[in-house]
């Protein structure tokens, strides 16, 4: 049975073959357009053991000459450990050690079907043949046919005139053809020679050699060449080699010819060790051949995250770039162009059962004519908290150390200690919940280099108590709207806050800016983040919301409104900005309807009833017809951005034309300036075997670097194609098709309706 045993590697080696091939098929099965999966009958309905060496023979007639041969005749069968093989003839020659078949031969086992018009194998010379062969992966599509397959002893698989698709049909939409794959399944290596991929029978690219994993292990190799086109870097080709350093280790190393800049390399290292992981992302570009000078330009990011031991944790994010405009002129998988400052942090903390600290050391690039930034050089924090005995109260400090620094030798830089100690009571039941708070804030400041800032003093010291009380109750009830059941809920809250008033103009602002107002924010405790201002409060905040819950108690409709009262006249000075606070705050509201699944509405605003203006409001509606049809319009507003005011409307689709074809779509406009800020469109056509995607786009280009370095023109507006041919069964592709990705090319990205909050 040494014949049979060898025969069985053919479908572990092979089936190891095509797994490399078509791990991704699958996958993709559940998808709208599968493939038909043919199945094939048991040869036998017997069973028997997997361990057991004992194996069948069924046959019409039988002739068997002892220690020279055994012949079986018509409809021969034999089968055993749960693999089987049928056919017409099969011929033992115990002289020459060598065993053949003949007619139909069919091999199976759980993973794979064989079909041949003849076998051969030699124990002598420990090889196994199969000529005229086809197969079929079991419960996947991938299949194909090869003119003659070879199997040696130590494993190694030889198809000669092969070829594989996961199309059906007379004439597949695509299969690859080799004149030899040779595959080593120990080693995890496959090589084909003179492949030739074909589409509709027609063959369109040719490779005289390439390797690829036997396996779905990691295994060094090219991957899918990308086209793509742009106005600002021409028609673009990226061709990634992968790496497979080590187990823990790998790289991805991408040369990027664009026609307009050069060629440029990106590169990507990862690695994991233990419970430490992170990666370093490198793009270089040697001499761009747009601009008047020859500087190389690039962009390199360290990213880090780890558990250094059970309490320790280590947090890296940095990135160094050549100049301001490198994201808008070449652009990157790192950033989006419209970004304005790159990060650059680093820092360590350790976590105890009740108490935490963390040093910490953080600068961010700004591009272009923004405000220079201040770096962090270091900031160190520390909190302890601790479980009172009484009221059920918790006492907890809080303190930071920081040194704030800048090559901007016009601006002042400082050491600040703050330190702030408070008692909570915290009170919670299911129908209501009081929170009483009372604070400490203490903050002192060392200022440097303030010789130009006559309001600066060199040493502050500002103390300030803060009082807080929250509290809310939960009313429901249950009614009925358009026939259906619903629990509703009235859920007010009051706060109460106080923190006297204290002149803080003579402290430079580091690292502080105004939070927004919206509903969330009526019920913080702080007008700022950071701590280079803390404003006055003598106020009480009031909020109202209500909701209705389906009998799943699945949200369907919900209304927040709210706003601050002030009891009196506050102001504080943030930027040499005076912001003042008397009467009522704006109006916050917040809208959530869902209809049922397909409809869904949300909505917050924030309006200034004394001047009958909106300040800010953001909207978005969703109809999704499928899991692959959706419409989103959305609309946003804002009264002040920078000094500027900023009003837009965007249009996203995502239609099924018919079972093959999709539409992508997002259009926005700047409704302020009455002028496009993006389209882009894109169509996919997908069969059960293969994708291909056109896509176009334009958008307005940013111009961060208003002082020009590189002397370089740019036109207003950025416009290209991109193409992207996605065969499904080829390793490398392992998620479902899903065209909703495609909005990740724009530059406003697509924001899924459960997280258009955020």
């Amino acid at each position: 049975m040494h014949f049979l045993r060898t025969l069985l590697v053919i479908s572990s080696t092979y089936l190891a073959c095509h797994n490399a091939l078509a791990q991704e098929a699958t996958t993709l099965l559940n998808a709208n357009t599968s493939c038909p999966l043919p199945t094939y009958p048991s040869i036998t309905e017997n069973t028997y053991s997997q361990n057991s060496d004992a194996y069948n023979i069924w046959s019409k007639t039988t002739d068997i000459k002892r220690e020279h041969y055994a012949k079986f005749l018509g409809g021969v069968t034999l089968s055993g450990q749960g693999q089987a093989i049928s056919a017409d003839e099969l011929f033992v020659d115990r002289k020459t050690s060598m065993l053949s078949a003949a007619g139909n031969i069919h091999f199976q086992n759980p993973n794979v079907d064989i079909f041949a018009s003849s076998l051969n194998a030699s124990k002598s010379q420990s090889f196994t043949e199969l000529s005229e062969s086809s197969y079929q992966l079991a419960g996947n599509p991938g299949h194909g046919s090869a003119g003659n397959i070879r199997v040696t002893g130590d494993g190694t698989l030889t198809l000669v005139d092969s070829n594989f698709t996961t199309c059906y049909g007379e004439v597949p939409d695509w299969q690859i053809q080799a004149s030899e794959i040779s595959i080593s399944v120990s080693e995890n290596h496959g090589e084909a020679y003179n492949a030739r991929f074909k589409l509709f029978g027609v063959p369109v690219f040719y490779v005289p050699y390439f390797s690829f994993p036997v396996s779905n292990k990691r295994k060094s190799g090219f991957l899918y060449p990308k086209f793509s086109s742009s106005q600002r870097t021409g028609f673009q080709f990226e061709s990634p080699f992968y790496w497979n350093i080590a187990p823990n280790m790998d790289a991805t190393i991408t040369p990027k010819y664009m026609s307009k800049r050069g060629l440029q390399l990106l590169t990507e290292f990862r690695y994991l060790s233990g419970q430490q992981n992170g990666q370093l992302n490198i793009e270089y570009l040697n001499k761009d051949d747009e601009l008047k000078v020859d500087d190389s330009r690039y962009l390199a990011r360290l990213q880090h995250v780890g558990t250094i031991s059970e309490n320790f944790r280590a947090y890296v994010d940095y990135t160094t770039i050549s100049d301001d405009n490198y994201l808008v002129d070449i652009r990157s998988e790192q950033y989006n162009s419209n970004d304005a400052y790159l990060y650059q942090i680093g820092e360590i903390a350790y976590f105890s059962e009740n108490w935490y600290t963390k040093l910490q050391l953080q600068d961010f690039e700004v591009l272009g004519e923004h405000q220079t930034s201040y770096q962090t050089l270091p900031h160190i924090e520390f909190s302890r908290f601790a479980q009172l005995n009484f009221f059920n109260g918790e006492f907890d400090i809080y303190s930071e150390l920081t040194r704030f620094t800048s090559n901007n030798r016009d601006l002042p830089e400082a050491d600040r200690y703050h330190v702030e100690a408070g008692l909570t009571f915290p009170i919670s039941t299911p129908a209501w919940f009081l929170n009483s708070e009372f604070r400490i804030l203490q903050t002192n400041y060392h200022q440097t280099r303030i010789d130009d800032f006559t309001k600066l003093e060199k040493s502050v010291s500002r103390t300030l108590p803060k009082v807080r009380m929250h509290g809310g109750i939960n009313f429901d009830r249950q009614t009925q709207y358009f026939s259906q059941q619903f629990t509703q809920t009235l859920e007010p809250q009051l706060q109460y806050l106080y923190i006297p008033d204290e002149d803080q103009s003579n402290i430079a602002v580091y690292d502080t800016t105004t939070l927004q107002d919206d509903y969330d924010g009526l019920f913080r405790d702080r007008r700022f983040s950071g701590l280079d201002r803390i404003a006055q409060a003598n106020q009480y905040s009031w909020g109202i919301t209500s909701r209705l819950l389906d009998k799943e108690n699945i949200e369907k409709f919900r209304i927040s409104l709210g706003r601050i009262v002030y009891l009196n006249n506050t102001h504080v000075s943030h930027n040499n900005q005076q912001i003042a606070s008397s009467g009522e705050s704006a109006l916050a509201s917040e809208l959530y309807i869902s209809l049922n699944r397909n409809w869904q509405f949300s909505s917050d605003i924030q309006y200034n009833t004394k001047e009958n203006t909106t300040n800010r409001s953001q909207s978005s509606l969703d109809f999704l017809f499928d899991n692959n049809n959706t419409i989103q319009l959305n609309h946003r507003y804002s009264k002040n951005v920078s000094d500027t005011k900023l009003e837009q409307v965007s249009l996203l689709t995502n239609v099924a034309i018919n079972k093959n074809w999709q539409f992508v779509g997002r259009v926005t406009q700047d409704l302020k300036d009455k002028r496009s800020l993006e389209s882009y469109a894109g169509l996919q056509y997908e069969s059960c075997c293969w994708a291909v995607r056109f896509a176009f786009h334009r958008h307005i280009n940013s111009n961060i670097d208003e002082q020009n370095q590189f002397q370089q023109n740019r036109d207003e507006f950025d416009s290209g194609f991109m193409i992207q041919f996605i065969i499904k069964g080829l390793g490398g592709n392992r998620k479902p098709i899903d065209t909703t990705e495609m909005f990740n090319n724009s530059i406003f990205g697509y924001k899924r309706p459960y997280f258009l909050n955020n």
